[in-house]
């Protein structure tokens, strides 16, 4: 029982899952930041493009 009882107490001791788990929110937070900031500038340049291609056709 003593043993149960001790390897309980290391398992919640243990903090490598929750470290994990704080690095792949970090990893997720830069992916969204790059996915978002991607679209804007993918935005900016579709505009410029745009405005090249109406001074072809005029």
């Amino acid at each position: 029982m003593t043993r149960n009882r001790a390897s309980f107490a290391i398992f919640l001791r243990d903090e490598r899952g929750a470290t994990v788990i704080e690095y792949g929110f970090i990893v997720s937070l830069i992916s969204l930041t790059i996915i978002a900031s991607a679209t804007q500038i993918g935005q900016s340049v579709l505009g410029f493009f745009q405005s090249v291609a109406d001074g072809f056709n005029r």
